[in-house]
């Protein structure tokens, strides 16, 4: 059974960082695709960082160059560094594992909620 646990999140202002966490049982994080997911109010979830078995990373144009993912194979822990954070990154966060179209695969964990202030 795949468990999720994200943490990290926070209220920060606008221009400041935070790093997400998940640490997750189940599945062993660096033979799967994963992903980093946000849900904001009224909209739907959607994908902000994949990172492929191989280390293929991608990110919406929303993101790119701000949101870093990446992983710790030893600990099986997915991260999500984000940087220069606007008002439009409030959002619950997730990780999840994917498949090659960004798609999630599974159940969800709790999330992390970020709350940016402007």
């Amino acid at each position: 059974q795949v468990q999720l646990v994200e943490s990290g999140g926070g209220l920060v202002q606008a221009g400041g960082s935070l790093r997400l966490s998940c640490v997750v049982s189940g599945i062993i994080v660096r033979l799967n695709d994963m992903g980093w997911y946000r849900q904001a109010p009224g909209k739907q979830r959607e994908l902000v960082a994949g990172i492929t078995s191989d280390g293929h990373t991608k990110y919406p144009e929303s993101v790119k160059g701000r949101f870093t993912i990446a992983r710790d194979n030893a600990k099986n822990t997915m991260y999500l560094q984000m940087n220069s954070l606007k008002p439009e990154d409030t959002a619950v966060y997730y990780c999840n594992r994917m498949n090659n179209y960004g798609i999630p695969i599974g159940s969800w964990g709790q999330g992390t909620q970020v709350t940016v202030s402007s």
